[in-house]
């Protein structure tokens, strides 16, 4: 399985996440979730389609991270489709513009 490490370069330990507002800031404590910027998705870190679209080149310039679920939810982002099936049915039946 591929590694996928946020850690920040200019110190060791210091990772970047995303808050509920949307904004990075530095963490002593990787997260949990990572997230296209692009989409607002947000996913397990060993998401099968994540690790996919890395491995073929794609990707890494546009993911984030969150420290949970609850923050990324507030952030705007949805629930992978793949790897939080559930969660992504969950939240596809809430909203009010369903087509399909």
């Amino acid at each position: 399985m591929m590694n996928v490490s946020h850690e920040n370069r200019s110190g060791a330990g210091q990772f970047t996440l995303v808050d509920a507002d949307g904004m990075p800031y530095l963490s002593t404590k990787p997260g949990t979730l990572g997230g296209y910027r692009r989409r607002h998705i947000c996913g397990r870190l060993d998401c099968p389609s994540a690790l996919r679209a890395i491995a073929q080149g794609g990707y890494v310039e546009h993911r984030v991270f969150f420290a949970d679920e609850a923050t990324a939810i507030a952030a705007g982002y949805r629930p992978c489709g793949t790897c939080l099936r559930e969660k992504y049915r969950e939240w596809k039946s809430q909203r009010p513009d369903q087509d399909s």
